[in-house]
């Protein structure tokens, strides 16, 4: 099938070289100029595991390309996606629609016979009723269907997450459209994943639903190792012994500084103004948001009480990772941009590691030192920050690190660590949720 998708950011990027692994011909089109060049070198603007060969060897097969001008493509298209940016916007805490809206327009004026319109982005509930509106009126004579179609990736896995997902949610009840919607996801069938069908609106509310949950699940388990702190227990075997419940599961049990990334923060604020709009206001949601807000500004705190003083002038923190979970370049919403500046408004220096996310976080940490190294970042600081686990970080050498520390203190707040090996090896270590 002939598929264009537009946008070429994290979702439109990987859902279109996935299609085109499928056999599907994939047409990716941005109205960025040195976005379209880059990919055309082959060069992959965001950091996906196995992302730049999935690339690279469908654009030699001839199945993927890229191009600031979709006209013929979109005319030729069985199915079109809009897959672009729907950040928070400024003000009021809702979804910007802007550029879906733009983009349903453009599609609009393009299309040539029956073609299939597809929302990838995540939207709020009714989106796809104003594309629907726009493409009318735009073309009252066009054939199309109007589809939602979210996506459910997560970054560091979305490739695995694509060709094996748990299930496929399509929001239609055109019976053209569900034809199309399910060639397309044909090859899926040889895993028997469960495709499902259900109403546009229900669809739509199925994705931010599904994110907010889990932000819920996250911000519980971080309240949880709040009270194994004050009690002596365990977070880390709380969270297993609740975790074997089948009916509460392990995933998303991890405790930290908080959630961050692309989704679960904007995507509970926008489910939050939604609710709120409709009169049915979704208190548990609205808590979760609160609560994961006011833990991410805390944990400068607990590196200054290991430190033993909230004055942390003349002290130098280095700190190992900076991206809001590891295998990713991402500093949206990173729990980074709240720690470090507060540690800089405490009077403390500091010098950083991130094996990917150092080029985005030079600009938006400004005054912090990036290292070429996780040794690097440790040299000469009063305590070291583990804020991403990534997995250089899981083994490093003690000794060393020791060494290069100035006193040897360990902040762990992703619990990479158990903190008797730290305290064998002569550390100061505090961590989330561990005696």
């Amino acid at each position: 099938m002939r598929v264009v998708m537009i946008g070429t950011g994290y979702v439109g990027l990987v859902s279109g070289a996935c299609f085109a692994d499928f056999g599907h011909v994939v047409t990716c089109v941005d109205k960025d100029p040195g976005k379209i060049e880059r990919l055309e070198r082959g060069e992959i603007p965001i950091f996906e595991p196995g992302l730049d060969d999935l690339v690279a060897r469908n654009v030699r097969e001839g199945r993927l390309s890229f191009t600031l001008d979709g006209a013929a493509a979109i005319k030729e298209a069985d199915a079109v996606f809009i897959a672009v940016g729907t950040p928070t916007r400024r003000g009021d805490g809702h979804a910007d629609l802007s550029y879906v809206y733009a983009a349903a327009e453009e599609i609009a004026g393009l299309i040539d016979g029956f073609t299939v319109i597809v929302t990838k982005s995540t939207v709020p509930v009714g989106t796809g009723d104003e594309v629907e509106a726009i493409t009318r009126r735009v073309r009252p004579d066009a054939q199309f269907a109007v589809v939602s179609n979210p996506e459910f990736l997560r970054e560091g896995a979305a490739i695995e997450d694509f060709k094996r997902p748990d299930r496929v949610v399509v929001g239609t009840e055109d019976e053209r459209a569900q034809a199309v919607m399910r060639e397309l996801y044909r090859p899926l069938s040889l895993n028997e994943t469960p495709i499902v069908f259900t109403g546009r609106r229900t669809s739509e509310l199925i994705k931010y639903a599904a994110n907010a949950f889990l932000a819920m699940k996250i911000t519980f388990i971080n309240e949880m190792a709040d009270l194994c702190e004050k009690v002596g227990a365990d977070v880390q075997q709380v969270a297993k012994g609740i975790g074997l419940d089948k009916r509460i599961g392990s995933k998303f049990l991890n405790a930290g500084p908080g959630y961050g990334g692309s989704c679960f923060p904007k995507d509970t604020i926008a489910l939050v103004k939604t609710a709120q709009d409709y009169g049915a206001p979704t208190r548990l949601i609205e808590t979760t948001v609160e609560v994961n807000d006011a833990r991410k500004k805390a944990m400068a705190a607990k590196v200054a009480a290991a430190l033993g003083s909230e004055d942390l002038a003349g002290k130098t923190v280095g700190v190992l990772g900076v991206t809001f979970k590891p295998n990713t370049d991402d500093m949206r919403d990173a729990p980074s941009l709240d720690i470090l500046p507060a540690l800089q408004a405490k009077g403390a220096t500091v010098q950083a590691f991130d094996p990917e996310g150092g080029h985005e976080a030079v600009r938006m940490l400004p005054g912090v030192t990036f290292t070429t190294g996780p040794y690097e970042a440790a040299e000469g600081a009063d305590v070291l920050l583990i804020l991403t686990e990534w997995d250089q970080f899981r083994a490093l050498d003690l000794s060393r690190l020791k060494s290069a520390l100035k006193a040897p203190v360990v902040v762990d707040l992703r619990n990479v660590y158990k903190p008797a090996d730290m305290v064998r090896a002569g550390f100061t270590y505090v961590s989330i949720g561990r005696s």
